[in-house]
């Protein structure tokens, strides 16, 4: 579009010249007047962008126009001609905002350079008001959007950080009503039983429509909650009938939507403006029924857990067996009543309090406090101040720590130990009718030749007192070591001990074709114990693993030191131990189903082995997987000082290293 001119000035001739040589060969609309006053008339009919004005005319000059436009706000580009310059003309000129000053008579060449710069000069402040403007409307636009965000973030951090449906939700509603400058907002939830939606929240609503209840099935927010999508509807000319009384002339419907399932509504209104709703405002409400949404979830979701804990605070508060839960840096996060009383804890709150603060009893204290690891499992036993004496068994809560159950086994206790004397005392009576049987069978050869039919019997009848009197060393080798007789301690190399035994064992090993793993550190450690009962309890470790490890398996053996502590794994690739067999294999004549039928055991070989340990300040335990093999741990107290010069030795007996 080509820019216009408006040439001013008394002379036709000038006029003619400035419109046929100057303004019509560079392609200018041009407008044409005689006087200021004509040119007034011409400037706010035309709109030109350019006027070329003389200042010498009749009825209003150049000056005086200039003026008049200056005192209308009206910032038209000028070029001010006269015959009779003067200093005070220019100077008044320049401030009345004209861009060239030329005196006649002028020349082609200076009106066409001087009409093209100040043309130019318009076209640059025209284009640099454009951007102007533009950049206050995107900065007008870009403070919306950050109080958009401010609100909806303060939403987000409402739904987050409360617990207040009511006041989450209206505020939900306000910072619709706020952000669409709407005129009123609601937000209703459906009622299932009754098919309706009812008002749960709202902003600028009056009293009677604060209780109105739609109909699902024949209502627009119905068909919202059908539909599971938007609804906006803008028109200027025609009214929409909400419900009786309640007439809008736009409105924003957006779905409340919990794990995909619509349970209501958010609406904004605008009953007396008709001002039209933009896509932006739907993207925002989605983002706040979003939020609405989330704040419903979480309040259910919260008083489900309320429900629930409730429930759990009253089955472990009724409980008879103590029940904790212990956090991940050995703090306390809960115990029951039954826990508080056994454990002697102090009144008041005491959940977060470390355990070394709570627990009296160095040897609990120790127990509760092990670390959780992968595949964490403990079982312990435990003696309180008042006597009683606990099974602790301990397992890992992922994310939280361990939860420790406690159950009262006194009278177990006492019961083992008057059937552990009795087996004591039965046993060591029947060695004297047994040695008399293995010495008449002797006889029997010596009195005379015997069959072969009698040579079978005498054989089995060997065999089978061999095997009843091993059981029989065995429990009276477990009877002495629970009752801490015959221990004779001094310093015992854990790595010379297992070259030992795997030397013994080599045979064994071989036959079934085994590969066998050691690592030993190179430093070797030492413990204080016996050296024989260490020696019976390893043995019968790997003993277990040879035999339970099919041909071409392999099992390992590893000792290494930690934190003043010697552990030592004997781990194998045999038939494993089922998680229900798991907690019972330390118990005299315990043998797991799976292993019974195939392989020959009495049962005793893992509690000759749990109890040596034990009375070395020691602890075991077992890692297993049915099929894959287990691994066993021992960890004992390393020696930090060599014993006295006269060894600790108890009354002893002997001590025949079996194998189980």
């Amino acid at each position: 579009m080509a820019e216009k001119v408006l040439v001013v000035d008394d002379s036709r001739e000038i006029r003619a010249f400035l419109a046929d040589y100057i303004l019509k060969p560079k392609g200018y609309e041009i407008v044409m007047a005689e006087n200021g006053l004509e040119g007034l008339e011409m400037v706010l009919a035309e709109k030109p962008d350019l006027m070329i004005v003389d200042n010498q005319m009749p009825k209003m000059g150049g000056i005086q126009l200039l003026r008049v436009l200056r005192e209308r706000n009206i910032g038209l580009p000028a070029i001010l001609t006269t015959a009779f310059g003067s200093e005070e003309t220019a100077v008044e000129a320049f401030r009345l905002g004209v861009r060239d000053y030329v005196i006649k008579p002028f020349d082609v060449e200076e009106i066409e350079t001087s009409v093209e710069r100040a043309l130019r000069e318009s076209r640059l402040e025209h284009e640099r008001d454009q951007l102007m403007d533009q950049l206050m409307q995107t900065n007008s636009q870009l403070e919306r959007q950050v109080q958009e965000l401010n609100t909806i973030y303060s939403i987000g951090k409402s739904v987050s950080s409360s617990l207040d449906l009511q006041q989450v939700l209206h505020r939900v509603v306000e910072a619709a009503v706020y952000i669409t400058k709407a005129e009123e907002g609601f937000l209703m939830l459906t009622d299932e039983e009754q098919g309706e939606l009812y008002i749960r929240a709202s902003k600028n609503l009056d009293q009677e429509t604060q209780s109105m209840r739609l109909r699902i099935q024949d209502s627009l927010a119905g068909q919202v909650i059908a539909t599971n999508r938007p609804v906006v509807l803008t028109d200027d000319e025609h009214w929409k009938k909400i419900k009786t009384s309640y007439l809008v002339k736009s409105l924003i419907y957006i779905p409340l939507a919990s794990q995909d399932q619509p349970i209501g509504v958010l609406g904004v209104v605008n009953r007396l403006k008709a001002t039209q709703f933009e896509r932006r405002d739907t993207r925002v409400l989605t983002m706040l029924s979003d939020y609405a949404a989330l704040a419903i979830r979480n309040a259910h979701l919260f008083a489900q857990s309320d429900t629930e804990r409730n429930k759990l605070g009253t089955i472990l508060g009724q409980t008879n067996d103590p029940v904790l839960v212990i956090g991940e840096e050995s703090e306390l996060v809960l115990a029951n009543q039954a826990a508080r009383l056994a454990l002697q804890l102090p009144e008041g709150n005491l959940v977060g309090r470390p355990l070394a603060e709570l627990i009296q009893g160095e040897d609990t204290l120790e127990l509760l406090s092990q670390p959780a690891g992968k595949n964490f499992s403990r079982r312990g036993e435990i003696t309180v101040n008042d006597g009683r004496i606990f099974n602790v068994n301990m397992t890992l809560i992922e994310g939280v720590g361990r939860s420790v159950v406690m159950r009262d086994i006194t009278q177990l206790k006492e019961l083992d130990r008057l059937k552990s004397e009795f087996v004591s005392v039965v046993s060591h009576d029947l060695r004297s009718p047994l040695t008399s049987i293995l010495g008449y069978i002797e006889l029997l050869q010596r009195a005379g030749s015997l069959n072969d039919t009698q040579k079978e019997f005498v054989g089995r009848v060997r065999s089978s007192v061999t095997s009843i009197t091993s059981l029989i060393t065995d429990l009276l080798d477990l009877g002495r070591i629970e009752a801490g007789l015959d221990l004779s301690l001094s310093r015992c190399s854990l790595a010379e001990i297992m070259l030992e035994i795997i030397e013994q064992q080599q045979l064994s090993i071989q036959n079934k074709g085994l590969n066998l793993e050691l690592n030993f550190p190179e430093q070797d450690l030492t413990v204080i114990g016996d050296r024989n009962r260490l020696h019976q309890a390893f043995s019968n470790l790997i003993s277990n693993a040879i035999k339970y490890t099919p041909t071409g398996g392999k099992i390992g053996v590893r000792v290494h030191g930690h934190d003043g502590q010697m552990i030592l794994q004997v781990s194998d690739t045999g038939v494993g131990i089922s998680p229900a067999d798991q907690p019972y294999i330390f118990d005299k004549f315990y043998r797991a189903e799976t292993v019974t039928e195939k392989f020959e055991g009495t049962g005793l070989g893992l509690s000759i082995v749990k109890s040596v340990v034990e009375r070395h300040d020691g602890r075991i335990w077992v890692t297993s997987e049915p099929g894959k093999g287990t691994i066993f741990t021992v960890v004992l107290p390393t020696a930090v000082a060599p014993p006295a010069s006269s060894t600790e030795t108890r009354p002893s007996a002997s001590t025949p290293t079996k194998n189980n």
